[in-house]
């Protein structure tokens, strides 16, 4: 694969269904929709990805800086959730702005950690790269070759 090639992220759907077929570099993912709203649930909703980006990047991020600071952190656990809809969205987004609006984020820290170890590393939780981008906000430009 090459370079340029590997820097995008691919999703495909058939004619029917919201099954979707995930390329990203050299992993192969699937999205869909719970059956309750006609999906076959072989996979995360979109949102539920996105959450997904949240998650792993927050870990990651108190990974590195744990590391780097040689805290006790054996493990860390980021719970999150929204109580959107992503099918309501597609279902209004011609007519209508949508969207997350608020994200809750539990986040557990395991390991001998200090209570003011905990306490950065809660603090350096909001420093995750992609949750910084998405309270920033990000424009997605559509380009045509």
């Amino acid at each position: 694969m090459s370079e340029e090639a590997s820097r995008w992220v691919t999703s495909r759907i058939g004619a029917t269904g919201f099954r979707v077929d995930v390329t990203a570099r050299t992993h192969s993912l699937i999205g869909d929709e719970p059956v309750d709203v006609r999906g076959t649930d072989l996979g995360p909703t979109p949102y539920e990805y996105l959450l997904t980006a949240i998650g792993t990047c927050t870990v990651m991020t108190l990974r590195l800086y744990a590391d780097r600071k040689g805290f006790p952190l054996e493990g860390a656990a980021v719970m999150l959730r929204s109580g959107q809809s992503h099918e309501r969205d597609c279902e209004n987004c011609a007519k209508e702005k949508v969207g997350i609006g608020r994200v809750e984020r539990r986040i557990e820290l395991l390991g001998a950690l200090t209570d003011e170890q905990k306490m950065r590393l809660l603090e350096i939780a909001d420093r995750c790269p992609v949750k910084q981008t998405l309270e920033r906000g990000i424009k997605v430009e559509t380009i045509t070759e």
